[in-house]
C-alpha cells in the first residue's frame, strides 16, 4: 500500500473514532426511554413501594461508588424509593438481558417493576431527579 493511501486510511480511522467518541460522550448520563421490567432481578422486598433506582455495577467501575452515593441521597429524599445495586460479575446474564454496555447503568423503575428510563454511565443529577419525579408523580396521580 502506498504511503499516501496508508496515511488517508489512518486519518479516516482517527476521524471515525473521534466522531464515535463524541457521540457516545454526548449520550452518557442522559435519560433514555426504556421498556421491559425487572421482574426476577431481586426479591420483591428489595424494591421500593413507589419506585426503585436499579444500578448495575462491577467491582472495577470507577464511577459506581459516586453513583451509588448520588442515588442513595436521591432515594433518601423520597419515601417509598429504594436503590438496588446489582453486581454484574455475580449476575452476568443480566448484562445481556438489559443490554448493559457500560457501568454504571441505572434504571428508573416504577412500583409495577416496569423500567421507565435508563442511563448509560453516571446519570446527570437533574435528569435522574426528573425521571424519578415523573414516576412518582404518575404513582401519586394513579395515571
Amino acid at each position: 500500500m502506498p504511503a499516501g493511501t496508508a496515511v488517508l486510511v489512518l486519518l479516516a480511522v482517527v476521524v471515525v473514532t473521534v466522531v464515535m467518541g463524541l457521540v457516545m460522550r454526548s449520550r452518557a448520563g442522559r435519560a433514555r426511554p426504556a421498556a421491559g421490567d425487572v421482574v426476577g432481578v431481586a426479591p420483591a422486598s428489595h424494591f421500593g413501594e413507589k419506585a426503585t433506582l436499579v444500578q448495575f455495577s462491577t467491582p472495577t467501575c470507577a464511577r459506581c461508588p459516586a453513583t451509588a452515593r448520588q442515588l442513595d441521597a436521591l432515594a433518601a429524599r423520597h419515601p417509598g424509593v429504594a436503590r438496588l445495586e446489582i453486581d454484574l460479575t455475580e449476575r452476568p446474564e443480566l448484562a445481556a438481558r438489559f443490554d448493559v454496555m457500560q457501568t454504571p447503568t441505572v434504571l428508573v423503575v416504577d412500583s409495577a417493576l416496569a423500567v421507565r428510563s435508563r442511563f448509560g454511565g453516571q446519570p446527570r443529577p437533574a435528569e435522574v431527579t426528573s425521571s424519578l419525579t415523573a414516576v412518582l408523580d404518575q404513582e401519586h396521580t394513579g395515571a
